[in-house]
């Protein structure tokens, strides 16, 4: 679901592009239990690996800065990933061929979270939105994004 922001945002960028063909908005969501990441990270078993297939190395020191909430941001930009992943999937030609890493939650200046695409032809995407949430038991996010295929 759209958030009232996003989607005055990609109508207002809509607009702009009217000679274009085809002009579209994917959105994607997850939710995620928080406990299910720490326990992904704490198992002695898969730990490390999990940490370091999932996450950039800027995402896990940003993460573990946190100390006390750092599984709350683990799973926030988990949860981003999973989101990004059911936005963009359609304007990707092997979606299967894409890796953890190769999408990067990052924060602006401001601490508004933005999406790094790392390896990914992002060529029909004009725009792409998230936000992500999360409290003591779930995190949450949700990727805008506007697609536009060039007419002729």
């Amino acid at each position: 679901m759209l958030t009232l922001i996003q989607y005055i945002k990609f109508y207002s960028f809509a607009q702009k592009v009217k000679r274009r063909r085809h002009v579209k908005i994917c959105c994607g969501t997850d939710i995620i239990e928080i406990e299910r990441i720490k326990k992904s990270i704490e198992d002695e078993k898969i730990g490390k690996n999990f940490v370091k297939r999932v996450f950039t190395e800027k995402e896990i020191q940003y993460c573990e800065n946190k100390k006390t909430q750092k599984y709350q941001h683990y799973a926030a930009r988990f949860a981003a990933k999973e989101a990004t992943f059911k936005a963009i999937s359609e304007q990707i030609k092997n979606k299967y061929e894409l890796s953890w890493k190769d999408i990067e939650i990052l924060n602006n200046e401001q601490g508004k979270p933005k999406l790094n695409l790392i390896g990914i032809d992002i060529s029909q995407i004009e725009a792409i939105d998230l936000s992500m949430s999360h409290c003591r038991e779930y995190a949450v996010a949700n990727v805008a994004v506007l697609t536009c295929e060039k007419g002729g």
